[in-house]
């Protein structure tokens, strides 16, 4: 059984109104981190970028805007679900993609059978190291 979820996706980098660019995004999931995708931009004349935020934030922008901050996503249209968009924001800087819904669909659900959403657990090494941490600080103090 496999630990890890990928996929390649095509997004338009949504450069300004009458410019775009498609780009391979690779979709990248790890049980060992439940909670967290990473998404791989591609980005034309420069090196990939690959940013992480919650696989919950994903899953609810395809329904609603979702997200505060740096990453937003949400919905193209709220009557069917067809695209999204993606927006992520470093300082000033803004770049904004376009997806289908339906292969991130497919990759969500592929990710939930391997973890269900709601049933992620804490890693055991983060509560012995935790427990660990704990007993030292009881020891010297």
């Amino acid at each position: 059984m496999t630990d890890t979820v990928q996929a390649e996706v095509i997004m338009s980098f949504l450069v300004s109104e009458e410019l775009a660019f498609r780009i391979p995004v690779e979709l990248y999931f790890d049980r060992a981190d439940p909670y967290a995708v990473s998404f791989t931009f591609d980005l034309p004349g420069d090196v990939p970028v690959t940013w992480a935020f919650s696989r919950e934030l994903l899953l609810d922008g395809l329904s609603k805007p979702s997200g505060e901050g740096d990453v937003r996503i949400e919905p193209s249209s709220s009557e069917h679900l067809s695209d999204v968009f993606i927006s992520l924001q470093v300082a000033d800087e803004r770049a904004l993609f376009r997806a289908g819904a339906p292969p991130l669909v497919a990759f969500l659900d592929r990710t939930d059978r391997l973890v269900p959403i709601g049933e992620e657990e804490v890693c055991d090494t983060l509560d012995s190291t935790l427990d660990r941490i704990l007993s030292e600080a009881q020891k010297a103090g």
